[in-house]
């Protein structure tokens, strides 16, 4: 059951519409539907078949005005790298013994993972932890890298990786209710340009079908590309 708050909102949002970016922005810092400061979150429907491999979509981009939460990074490196990772500003560094802690413990207490090369050989004995969770690294979201400082500055900097859902969609927090509009924007046109670039090849048709803004607690407005 919805709130009567949220009720209220929805009733002042045009279904036959699609709105123009700025509308959609200005109307939900407008018509905040909870009492703390909400996530703005961009939702996409994608005319993919998420059951094809060679349809799936993924990569990664640095939103220009960062992330809506810090996240903490996990960096597997050999001892020669370590302090190049503490320096970076990586949350968790290790080599083989935290590799043996999350076997042994099934726990993953970090947001990312980046990973020197030589150790993913080691890391394919977590896959099966890690994967799941979407912590496994890999060279297609640049977290698999001999560059540690690099990948950890981008992440610092607001760097995101993407992927489509069981359903066929993307889910991206995009900015808060108390973020200047400029701000949103920016992040929403970088990401949706990003998610562009890695339109599958084999896509007849429409790519991205429906894009939708929301707030955390709030109804989603239609928007127009």
């Amino acid at each position: 059951m919805r709130s009567k708050r949220y009720q209220k909102i929805r009733k002042q949002i045009d279904l036959s519409k699609l709105y123009t970016l700025d509308e959609a922005i200005d109307f939900i810092i407008e018509h905040r539907a909870g009492k703390f400061k909400e996530t703005i979150e961009l939702h996409l429907r994608l005319g993919i078949d998420p059951h094809k491999t060679e349809q799936q979509v993924k990569g990664s981009v640095v939103l220009p005005q960062g992330t809506v939460k810090k996240k903490k990074i996990a960096v597997f490196v050999s001892p020669a790298k370590a302090k190049e990772a503490k320096d970076a500003g990586a949350n968790l560094v290790g080599g083989e013994q935290l590799i043996e802690k999350i076997k042994t413990t099934g726990k993953c207490d970090f947001d990312i993972a980046v990973a020197e090369p030589a150790l993913m050989k080691d890391l394919a004995r977590v896959a099966k932890i890690l994967g799941p969770k979407g912590l496994m690294p890999s060279p297609k979201t640049g977290t698999v890298t001999a560059d540690i400082k690099k990948a950890i500055t981008d992440l610092a900097k607001g760097k995101i990786t993407f992927k489509n859902d069981a359903g066929g969609n993307i889910h991206q927090a995009v900015g808060k209710v108390s973020w200047k509009k400029e701000k949103i924007k920016d992040n929403i046109e970088v990401f949706l340009e990003a998610i562009k670039k890695v339109k599958p090849s084999g896509i007849k048709g429409s790519f991205i079908k429906g894009v939708f803004l929301a707030s955390t607690m709030g109804p989603a407005i239609k928007i127009q590309l």
